[in-house]
């Protein structure tokens, strides 16, 4: 799967607003199309992200526009598929809570005639969706995972904290990870387990690891306010300046951490790329494209403590 570069993937942008000539206004000449933006949760500055933006892009192109919080909770994320449907929706920007629980939603939606394009979480059918535009989060953990090995001098004893066992990306993330750690006998893990990519959570796992595990030397976490949960916990037991934390996402309290070296690096994700991605392609559906790629990779970039001055929460420092 090729991995599209930022500046390709602005010129995508373009393509889907210059595809065939506007019409967000066909079906009344008062009344503008309606765009439903469904995500996960907004129990998470990274997803509120992704979701504004998202929404800000489509009332930018003309059309309605309105979010719906899922919660974490596939049964809620059903209920605003339905509402979403019934209250005549042209198209949804849609942050699944679930890789397989939520194919039926992305379903009922196809069939009732009404795209959806996935934001950074995938659903696991490629029937479904119009189209998902996904970080390459993989790759983006595999460079994690070297400078993970480089710091830590290739041995020691390691946890590493997951997100949501339903998401694809925790999967994705830890097999980066470790396609690379996992050549290098001498580093251990310790302990492995989930935290939600819930910031408190994080810090309750952190807590009770280090009570099992008080010799680790460092700490890959699935997110970034996980890995903030988790350097809380160090603090508090006086481990943060023996225990490396990596986190990943992009999240504007960690690039905040690392620049004032506490943190060691994350994996930049574009949240804002993919929800303005998402809306240009909605935009592009409405004027009669069809042929989108089923999946669209979006580049993950590592920032540390030797690059962070180019990044902002977010994004690069452009």
């Amino acid at each position: 799967m090729q991995v599209i570069p930022l500046r390709l993937v602005y010129l995508l942008f373009t393509v889907a607003l210059l595809f065939g000539c506007s019409d967000q206004k066909d079906k009344s000449q008062d009344q503008p199309r309606k765009i439903a933006v469904i995500i996960s949760t907004l129990n998470n500055p990274w997803f509120v992200v992704l979701a504004e933006t998202a929404a800000d892009r489509a009332k930018e192109l003309g059309y309605a526009a309105t979010i719906f919080d899922a919660q974490n909770n596939t049964a809620l994320e059903t209920d605003h598929f339905e509402n979403v449907i019934a209250s005549g929706f042209d198209a949804i920007l849609f942050n699944p809570t679930d890789a397989d629980g939520s194919i039926a939603n992305v379903r009922m939606a196809k069939k009732a005639g009404i795209p959806v394009f996935c934001m950074d979480r995938e659903v696991n059918a490629t029937d479904a969706a119009t189209s998902q535009i996904l970080s390459d989060s993989y790759a983006g953990c595999v460079a994690i995972g070297k400078y993970f090995v480089e710091k830590l001098n290739k041995q020691g004893k390691y946890v590493e904290i997951l997100g949501l066992v339903g998401d694809n990306n925790t999967w994705s993330r830890s097999k980066g990870f470790h396609s690379v750690v996992d050549h290098y006998p001498e580093l251990k893990m310790a302990a492995q387990q989930s935290a939600d990519f819930d910031r408190n959570k994080a810090m309750e796992v952190m807590e009770s690891i280090l009570q099992v595990h008080p010799d680790i030397k460092g700490v890959f976490c699935g997110n970034d306010g996980m890995a903030m949960g988790a350097y809380q916990a160090l603090i508090a037991a006086g481990k943060d300046k023996q225990v490396m934390v990596f986190g990943f996402d992009g999240a504007g309290d960690v690039i905040n951490s690392i620049q004032q070296k506490k943190i060691l690096a994350t994996g930049m994700q574009f949240p804002k790329l993919m929800a303005k991605t998402a809306a240009n392609y909605a935009q592009a559906y409405f004027n009669g494209k069809r042929d989108f790629a089923q999946k669209v990779p979006v580049t993950v970039e590592m920032v540390n403590q030797e690059n962070v001055d180019e990044y902002v929460a977010y994004g690069s420092d452009e």
